[in-house]
């Protein structure tokens, strides 16, 4: 390749690139190299373009130059134009749109709280995508909209559910302080059963030697009465003998 041809294919990606006017001093910058060589390779491009019958062209802006699509093809853009637009979903949209699937349903203000930033244009965005929904408002001050996620969402990203959604490490932790709670509580459980069991025999057994104490003491007391009847009864049997 030689030194114009390296120019040329400079040129054209930088142009390409930009997607808007690019100054000849500013195309020089880019190629390493002078104005009058730069503007030999934009001469260069544009001899391509138009003996090659291209559907773009170089255009010249006063002292500028910009890739352009030729007018005689311009039906063709509109065709396209026309179509649908496909949603763009960019690292905040998605962020947002994350917050949403795993949080719902959640208010613009959590969102916010979780990204720490506002999210209003992301939240806009997967409304107007179809993404996410309002679905009532929270029982608070302010009453705040609620968002939920769509058919479209679950659709879009090849679920049945949002219970397919891929376990976070969140998720993960989430889960195993669940089972560690509720294995805790089970033990906690098992232990108040077993206290109260321990507690209800030790009173059961407290009741029966208090019963069992009663009773002798009623013993005591019986055979201790009749003990003195008998005395008394031998008492007056002597007495009646003296006389």
């Amino acid at each position: 390749m030689d030194k114009k041809t390296g120019l040329t294919g400079a040129l054209e990606a930088v142009l390409f690139a930009m997607g808007e006017p690019v100054s000849l001093k500013m195309l020089a910058a880019a190629l390493n190299t002078d104005a009058d060589m730069a503007l030999e390779a934009v001469r260069e491009l544009q001899k391509l373009y138009e003996e090659a019958d291209r559907g773009i062209r170089l255009l010249e802006l006063e002292d500028s130059y910009q890739l352009c699509t030729k007018p005689e093809y311009y039906e063709n853009l509109i065709t396209i134009a026309a179509m649908p637009e496909k949603p763009v979903l960019t690292d905040t949209v998605l962020e947002t749109l994350a917050i949403v699937a795993y949080r719902q349903p959640v208010t613009k203000a959590e969102i916010n709280k979780i990204r720490g930033v506002s999210s209003d244009h992301a939240v806009s965005r997967l409304v107007e995508y179809g993404l996410i929904q309002e679905a009532g408002r929270l029982n608070a001050p302010g009453r705040p909209m609620l968002f939920v996620t769509t058919r479209e969402f679950l659709r879009r990203f090849g679920m049945d559910s949002l219970e397919q959604l891929p376990e976070t490490a969140q998720t993960a932790a989430g889960q195993e302080k669940a089972k560690r709670e509720e294995a805790e509580k089970t033990e906690n459980t098992e232990r108040a059963e077993e206290t109260e069991q321990t507690e209800n025999t030790e009173k059961a057994e407290e009741t029966e030697k208090t019963e069992n104490t009663e009773k002798a003491e009623q013993i005591e007391q019986t055979e201790g009465l009749e003990q003195s009847k008998r005395s008394d009864a031998g008492t007056d049997t002597e007495e009646e003998s003296e006389e």
